[in-house]
């Protein structure tokens, strides 16, 4: 093996081994996030989560890829195999193509989506004015959601509510403010009591918001690893090939 090769040979064996464990890591927080008991509480309060979902799964897939690209580079280099190497180079561009396909896509497409997410959210807001068995069950669970996050129905705060309003859920009422929650410009009065002031709509947005920045991070820094292995494969490669 020619002297320089083999500096590139432990060169690319730390590299593939970064791979395995960014795989690792995109992994395991991919998966967290998809079974998240706050992302299963939000999905199940407005089916707004789609989007994250999307683009989680979609990680899942790049995460479990990146591990076994690991091992076929780290092998293909040991080896001195170029259809390996070449494998290695093909499958971390063309998921390098996908990250940045996504991108565009959701820069292109992120008026439609905000469109889609507030059409979702309305008609989560039908569902709190309904009166069927199904939407009580819903209700139920949102009331849960409002207390936890101390906000109070979906795009128009309490108005959302309409004619439930005044309903009861385990003996408490809808959106009302413990005493503790009385902070200036938290609460305000609707229809004769103090409610919670933040419509659940911003929460929700919010916590879609910096789960998908969390998300693009990851792809980002991916990328980068990406291309550093992408360039040194190929160098390899060239060098076996001329030996």
């Amino acid at each position: 093996m020619l002297n320089v090769s083999l500096k590139l040979l432990i060169f690319l064996n730390i590299l593939y081994f970064l791979l395995q464990v960014c795989g690792s890591v995109i992994l395991g927080v991919s998966i967290w996030i998809r079974v998240s008991k706050d992302v299963q509480q939000v999905n199940a309060c407005s089916h707004t989560t789609t989007i994250l979902f999307a683009g989680v799964d979609l990680l899942i897939a790049v995460g479990s890829i990146i591990m076994v690209l690991g091992f076929l580079g780290c092998c293909g280099a040991i080896k001195e195999s170029r259809c390996m190497l070449l494998l290695f180079f093909i499958g971390l561009l063309l998921i390098l193509i996908l990250q940045i396909t996504g991108g565009i896509l959701g820069a292109v497409y992120r008026s439609q989506i905000e469109t889609s997410l507030n059409k979702t959210l309305q008609a989560s807001v039908n569902s709190l004015q309904s009166s069927t068995e199904e939407s009580k069950a819903f209700q139920e669970k949102f009331q849960k959601f409002e207390r936890m996050n101390q906000c109070c129905g979906l795009l128009n705060g309490p108005a959302d509510w309409g004619k439930n309003f005044n309903a009861n859920f385990g003996g408490k009422k809808i959106c009302q403010c413990e005493l503790e929650d009385l902070s200036p410009g938290h609460c305000i009065m609707f229809q004769g009591r103090l409610v919670y002031k933040q419509p659940c709509g911003h929460v929700i947005a919010e916590y879609v918001e910096d789960h998908l920045l969390i998300i693009m991070g990851i792809a980002f820094g991916l990328a980068v690893i990406e291309i550093l292995g992408m360039g040194f494969s190929m160098s390899l490669y060239c060098q076996i090939q001329k030996k």
